[in-house]
């Protein structure tokens, strides 16, 4: 006698159907959208600050106009470097306590794991 497949399921560990106004658990990232990766990356070392300050810029940023701005900052034409990042925060550094600014995209050099 053979024993019908669906009548030995435990029906106790089901999981419960969705209906169609239900949302998905973990929602999908959309291109372009927050999950972006064409964002510009600043990283801003500040003296006297054991932490850098890390910086998302929007891939529309100017990089011609932040390096100049940086440079300005850096050789004392400007008291404060500022910067506005992919969300509209306005970020401003006193240019006496720079110590150092890297620019690069956020995607570039960032590996994870063994080998090169």
């Amino acid at each position: 006698m053979q024993i019908p497949i669906e009548s030995t399921r435990s029906t106790a560990f089901a999981a419960p159907e969705r209906s169609a106004w239900s949302l998905p658990r973990f929602p999908r990232r959309r291109p372009g959208g927050l999950g972006s990766l064409h964002a510009v990356d600043v990283r801003i070392g500040v003296t006297q600050a054991p932490r850098e300050l890390s910086i998302e810029l929007d891939d529309d940023a100017d990089r011609d106009d932040l390096k100049a701005r940086i440079e300005a900052a850096l050789a004392g034409t400007s008291d404060v470097l500022w910067v506005t990042d992919k969300r509209g925060k306005d970020i401003g550094v006193p240019a006496a306590k720079l110590a150092y600014v890297e620019l690069g995209s956020a995607d570039g050099d960032r590996r994870i794991g063994f080998g090169g």
